[in-house]
């Protein structure tokens, strides 16, 4: 997928998925599949879930822009229920993510492994302009380790979502997060958490392999 450039765009109108250039923006459509049970954390979770479908959601439509210091996804799909609660075991909130590689080679079946980590840019209903940096080293190992540099903003009507998360192609963190720059090739992938079915933790859909993502350059030079 090409991450289109789009000179001297605004953090705000990023964040909104209805601005008339994500309405310009080619989307690319990726089918989703349901996490197998068995790579679940733990036994308790794989015998819970051993006979309940996983994965209601199965497309979602992504586009991708940036404006030399910032990467912005927007991603939509149908989901008939908007779910902005989270309570201990009542309600679930919908949510989804873009995943990067830290290191080339990182899997992203298995949320990464040991020292290959991958790298979750993660968006919530009920926390919708707060994003997270999620950091993985395998099944389990996922651990929030930001609450500032992740942005995001989602809209529901109709029975869809149209969702954007952003953040900048470069940050300074103590954690090994995904480095970007304009005009590199690098992945990614998506997952969705569907509130209605219960959906959090492993428990979601997701596209199984990475797709290549492609910065422009910047054109004429400079951060834009």
């Amino acid at each position: 997928m090409l991450v289109n450039f789009v000179r001297g765009a605004p953090v705000e109108w990023l964040l909104d998925p209805e601005a008339e250039p994500w309405l310009k923006a080619k989307p690319q459509r990726i089918a989703m599949i349901g996490t197998p049970v068995g790579l679940q954390p733990t036994e308790a979770i794989r015998a819970g879930w051993a006979n309940k479908p996983i994965g209601a959601v199965h497309e979602v439509q992504v586009s991708a822009l940036h404006n030399g210091e910032v990467l912005a996804f927007r991603l939509e799909w149908a989901d008939a229920t908007e779910n902005k609660e989270l309570g201990d075991t009542t309600a679930f909130s919908d949510a989804a993510a873009v995943l990067l590689p830290v290191v080339p080679g990182a899997p992203v079946i298995t949320m990464g492994a040991p020292n290959l980590p991958v790298n979750a840019w993660y968006w919530r209903a009920d926390s919708d302009a707060q994003g997270r940096e999620v950091l993985a080293e395998g099944i389990g190992s996922s651990r929030t380790v930001d609450v500032s540099l992740v942005h995001g903003h989602g809209v529901w009507k109709g029975g869809r979502w149209k969702v954007v998360i952003s953040r900048a192609l470069q940050v300074n963190s103590p954690e090994k997060c995904a480095q970007l720059t304009a005009g590199q090739k690098t992945e990614f992938a998506v997952a969705i958490w569907d509130g209605a079915d219960a959906e959090r933790g492993g428990i979601k859909a997701f596209n199984g392999a990475w797709l290549e993502l492609q910065l422009a350059p910047v054109a004429g030079g400079g951060k834009g």
